[in-house]
C-alpha cells in the first residue's frame, strides 16, 4: 500500500472513475480505478493524497480513498461537503451528533411548509373576517356620522405557496 499524489481523474466507459497519480515521484505516473463507499460519488481534486493498493489480481490496483484535509465532524457525526477545483469549501450537509442537520450553514431555520401554510391560512382567514366586520361597520359617505368616514378595508390576497421547495424535504 502507498500514499500517492493525485494528478487528475477521468472515466472508463462512464462507469469507473480512473485516477491518475504520482506513485514514487514525478517519473512514476500511474492510473488506477477508484473504490469508495456504496451510494457515494465524490470526485477528488488535484494534489489530494490518495491511498493506493494492489489487489489480489496481478496488475490490478485500486485507489482506496483520500487523506481528508477538511475534517470537522465530531464523534458520531457525518459530514458531506464539496469544494471547487482549488479545494475551497463550497457547501455541505452535516449530520450533527445532537440530531441537527445543517444544509450549507446554521444561520437560518428551515420550515415545515404544511404547518406554516396551516397557520398562515388561519391568520389570513381571521384577518379577512376582521375586514368584513370592519367594512360592515364603516359609515357610508353621506350618512350621519360623528367623525370622518374611514377608508374601506380590503381582504388579504397573501399567498405563501410559491415558497414551497418541492425538492427539499424534512421530517
Amino acid at each position: 500500500m502507498n500514499l500517492v499524489k493525485l494528478i487528475s481523474t477521468s472515466y472508463d466507459n462512464a462507469t469507473k472513475r480512473l485516477v491518475k497519480f504520482y506513485r514514487n515521484g514525478k517519473d512514476d505516473v500511474q492510473t488506477s480505478i477508484e473504490s469508495g463507499p456504496y451510494g457515494t460519488d465524490a470526485n477528488p481534486i488535484k494534489d489530494m493524497i490518495g491511498v493506493y493498493a494492489a489487489t489480489g489480481v496481478k496488475g490490478e490496483t485500486v485507489l482506496l480513498g483520500y487523506l481528508n484535509k477538511n475534517q470537522l465532524a465530531e464523534p458520531g457525526e457525518h459530514r458531506l461537503y464539496s469544494t471547487n477545483a482549488q479545494g475551497s469549501l463550497q457547501t455541505y450537509v452535516w449530520l450533527k451528533g445532537n440530531g441537527d442537520i445543517l444544509l450549507g450553514g446554521d444561520a437560518y431555520h428551515l420550515t415545515r411548509y404544511e404547518q406554516l401554510k396551516t397557520g398562515f391560512d388561519q391568520l389570513k382567514q381571521d384577518f379577512n373576517t376582521l375586514i368584513t366586520l370592519y367594512n360592515a361597520h364603516v359609515h357610508p359617505i353621506g350618512s350621519p356620522s360623528t367623525g370622518p368616514t374611514p377608508a374601506v378595508g380590503t381582504a388579504s390576497t397573501a399567498d405563501i405557496s410559491q415558497s414551497k421547495a418541492d425538492t427539499l424535504k424534512t421530517l
